[in-house]
C-alpha cells in the first residue's frame, strides 16, 4: 500500500478508564479490569513499535492530523501524551500545520497539565461534558463535578488553546428541557469554539442497555430527541456556532476538527492502538482487543492485525453518501447513481433537501432533513 494522497491523519487509541461509564461500549478498561497483564507503560512501547511498523508498510508520510482518543487519554499525563505524539513524531513525522487534538476528562486535568500538552505540542483538547446537571450525569455514572468541564475549558483556553471541544450528549434517561438548556448555558459560558452534540444510544452489552431491558430507564424517546435537537442547534446558531456536520457546530473554519472531516470524507488514516481502526486506499483493518494481547504482539515483532476487508465500489458508494451527505456542504449529486439522483428530486420535494442546492448539483440537508439523516441516506443510496 503505498501513498494515495490527499489528507493523511493518524488516530491514537488509549485503552485506559478510571471507573466504566454505563452508556459506554467502546474498547476501554479498568486498572481492576486489566489486573497486572497491562499498562501503560507496555501499551506505549507496543504503541511504538505499532508506528515503527506503520511507516514500513506506507513509508514516511507526515500526519496532517492526529487524535488521540479512549478511554481517557488525560490518564497518561501530560508527560504521558508527550510522549505518545513523540513516537508519532519519531515515526510518521508531523506536518508543519498539523491540528493535534487530545480528548480529556475534566476530572484528570490541571491547568498545568494543559500547560504540559501545549508545551508538547498538542493544538486542540476535546473535552467531555455530556452534561451540566447531576442527576444526568448519575444516570450516565460520570463521574465529574458538573461545573468542572467549564473549568478546564477555560484552564485550556488560559493554557493557549485556540481550539477547545466540550462533548454533550442529550436524551438521557430523566433529562428535562430545562437540564438542557443549562448544560447549553454552560458550554456556551465556557467561550468554547467548538462543540458536540450526540444522542443518547443505548448499545447492547452495556449496563444502561440491562437497566433499560428491566424497566429500571425508559428509552430515549425519538420525538424528544428530535426537539432537543432543534433546541441545541438554535441555541448554538445564535452563539455564533455554525452545524458543519449533523453533530458537530464551530465557531469558524478554523474551528472545525480536521481530523473528524478526514474520515468523513473518505480520507486515509492509520489507527494506532488496542482496538483501533484504520484504512488506507479503500483498504481497512483492525487490531486485536486486548492491550496485553496487543502489546505481546508486538512485542513479538508480530503486526497486531485481527482482520482487514478491501472495500468494493459498492462498500465505498454506500460510505460516501452515509458519511458526505452528514457536512453541511453535502454531496455531489454525480457521486449518486440515476435511482439516488431520483430519489434526491423527491426528497427535496418533501423539504429534506435543500432545492436550490440541488439545483446547483449538490444533495444538502434542510434542517428537517438533519433530523431524519439517516433515512435520507437509505433513500440516496438505495
Amino acid at each position: 500500500m503505498g501513498d494515495t494522497g490527499g489528507v493523511f491523519g493518524v488516530y491514537v487509541h488509549v485503552p485506559f478508564c478510571a471507573t466504566r461509564c454505563g452508556y459506554c461500549d467502546f474498547n476501554t478498561y479498568t486498572a481492576g479490569e486489566l489486573g497486572s497483564t497491562a499498562s501503560p507503560a507496555s501499551w506505549l512501547e507496543g504503541l511504538k513499535r505499532e508506528l515503527e511498523l506503520g511507516v514500513r508498510q506506507l513509508g514516511p508520510r507526515p500526519a496532517e492530523t492526529v487524535f488521540v482518543g479512549g478511554g481517557t487519554p488525560s490518564l497518561l499525563g501530560a508527560d504521558g501524551l508527550a510522549a505518545v505524539l513523540d513516537a508519532v513524531r519519531g515515526s510518521f513525522g508531523l506536518a508543519p500545520d498539523a491540528e493535534v487534538t487530545t480528548e480529556s476528562n475534566p476530572e484528570s486535568t490541571s491547568p498545568e497539565f494543559f500547560e504540559g500538552i501545549r508545551e508538547a505540542g498538542y493544538t486542540r483538547v476535546s473535552l467531555g461534558m455530556q452534561s451540566a446537571a447531576r442527576h444526568v450525569l448519575r444516570v450516565l455514572d460520570r463521574v465529574h463535578t458538573p461545573g468542572r468541564p467549564v473549568a478546564a475549558a477555560k484552564e485550556a483556553r488560559a493554557a493557549g488553546f485556540e481550539h477547545v471541544n466540550l462533548d454533550v450528549i442529550y436524551g438521557t434517561p430523566g433529562e428535562r428541557v430545562e437540564d438542557l438548556q443549562a448544560s447549553l448555558d454552560a458550554v456556551l459560558s465556557a467561550g468554547v469554539d467548538h462543540v458536540s452534540a450526540y444522542s443518547l444510544i443505548v448499545e447492547d452489552g452495556t449496563a444502561m442497555a440491562r437497566r433499560v431491558r428491566r424497566g429500571e430507564l425508559p428509552m430515549p424517546d425519538e420525538d424528544v430527541l428530535a426537539e432537543y435537537y432543534e433546541l441545541i442547534d438554535a441555541k448554538l446558531s445564535a452563539a455564533g456556532l455554525t452545524w458543519y456536520e449533523v453533530s458537530n457546530w464551530a465557531a469558524s473554519e478554523d474551528a472545525r476538527c480536521r481530523h473528524n472531516l478526514g474520515y468523513w470524507r473518505g480520507g486515509d488514516w492509520w489507527g494506532a492502538g488496542p482496538g483501533a481502526h484504520s484504512h488506507v486506499g479503500g483498504v481497512r483493518w483492525w487490531n486485536v482487543k486486548h492491550p496485553a494481547r496487543y502489546a505481546a504482539l508486538l512485542a513479538e515483532g508480530k503486526s497486531p492485525e485481527a482482520g482487514r476487508e478491501e472495500l468494493t465500489d459498492t462498500d465505498r458508494h454506500l460510505e460516501r453518501i452515509m458519511l458526505e451527505l452528514r457536512l453541511a456542504e453535502g454531496l455531489p449529486l454525480d457521486a449518486l447513481d440515476a435511482d439516488g439522483r431520483r430519489e434526491s428530486v423527491g426528497a427535496a420535494a418533501e423539504g429534506l433537501l435543500d432545492a436550490a442546492a440541488l439545483g446547483a448539483g449538490r444533495a444538502v440537508l434542510t434542517d428537517r432533513g438533519r433530523l431524519l439523516a439517516d433515512a435520507v441516506v437509505r433513500r440516496l443510496a438505495a
